[in-house]
């Protein structure tokens, strides 16, 4: 307990610590929650994760990780597939936070990690904390952690926004009680020292944590208490109120959904000249699919010309092979996108 400012002792706060942890698309949030569950670290952690779109594949990249798709592990994933968790589903979000309060009041939690969507201001999202009383008289907030990519984030941070238009970039960067530069090895120390010198104009205050493939000591994200409101009440006198925010319309989501096994040299061709086109305007595709001949799902994640993917956990006896795909970003033409995957697929 630390000393109250007459000399008495405050009581120790018993409220279960949340970590809201942001950052734009592909920034590494999905790659960090998975270190966290498959690390021994012996803490107990429920994790809410939110994504963006109309097909959800989240959960699958998640827990698909594992061994065997499943984790020897004492967390829980809660999953909101209802777009943006910063405004249309705060109720939801409220309600999840209590459901997860009053299961675990017996076994008491760690920490709470929501992973918002990488199109959130996370401001809201933490003001949840604050204008409702059930969950503030039995959960704190502790930290805003911020993941940025090293190697994407300058066209974002200094991208022009027009009035009234949040740019969530770096409206998340703003907010953050602590920033996890990410993919470090992916760009020259000059780079590095620019991409700093550029978040430093939005947050001055905020530690900066370099980190390869998300890799974090989790005493660095649960517990810290780092949330400090008077400071962000200086940035935003309105943060507690409940206004109205403009999100940029040109950012869509095409989600799609077909049965069948994919010709894995068709896929190849088909993702390869994807990136090479419409790399610039893709900020986030991902997807989990189902390969000719392969017991395995295969899961893909990319960030514009970056992409990467491996076999996953094996189909499940009688389980329909279904392909799933997300892709987010800028002059996205659906038809285009469905014909073109529906192409590499073959009849078993």
């Amino acid at each position: 307990a630390a000393a109250g400012a007459a000399g008495g002792e405050e009581e120790e706060d018993t409220r279960v610590p949340v970590t809201v942890l942001t950052g734009f698309l592909g920034a590494g949030k999905t790659t960090l929650l998975n270190r966290i569950l498959q690390e021994q670290h012996g803490k107990k952690i429920a994790v809410i994760e939110n994504e963006f779109g109309e097909v959800g594949v989240d959960d699958e990249l998640v827990r698909g990780a594992g061994r065997g798709g499943k984790y020897e592990s004492r967390e829980e994933i809660f999953e909101m597939n209802n777009g943006c968790i910063c405004c249309t589903v705060r109720g939801d979000l409220v309600r999840l936070l209590g459901k997860i309060l009053r299961r675990t009041a017996a076994r008491k939690l760690d920490g709470i990690i929501i992973e918002t969507t990488g199109l959130a201001d996370p401001a809201p999202v933490a003001q949840t904390f604050f204008m409702d009383e059930s969950i503030k008289a039995r959960a704190r907030l502790d930290a805003i952690i911020t993941v940025v990519d090293a190697r994407h984030a300058l066209p974002k941070l200094r991208e022009k926004r027009a009035p009234g238009v949040e740019i969530e970039a770096i409206e998340q960067v703003a907010f953050a009680d602590k920033i996890l530069l990410n993919k470090i090895d992916l760009v020259d120390e000059e780079q590095l020292a620019e991409v700093e010198a550029e978040l430093r104009k939005t947050n001055k205050v905020a530690p900066i944590l370099r980190c390869e493939r998300a890799v974090v000591d989790v005493k660095e994200l649960i517990g810290v208490s780092a949330f400090d409101l008077d400071r962000v009440l200086e940035m935003d006198p309105e943060f507690l109120e409940d206004g109205e925010h403009e999100h940029d319309a040109t950012v869509v989501s095409v989600g799609i959904v077909s049965k069948g096994s994919c010709d894995l040299g068709r896929l190849n061709v088909w993702i390869a000249t994807l990136v090479r086109e419409q790399g610039v305007d893709l900020f986030r595709y991902k997807g989990v699919l189902s390969v000719a001949g392969e017991a395995d799902k295969f899961v893909f994640q990319g960030v514009h010309m970056v992409f990467e993917g491996r076999p996953s956990r094996a189909w499940a006896e009688g389980e329909e092979r279904v392909n799933k795909l997300i892709f987010i970003g800028r002059n996205l033409d659906k038809q285009a996108l469905t014909e073109g995957f529906n192409a590499v697929l073959v009849e078993e």
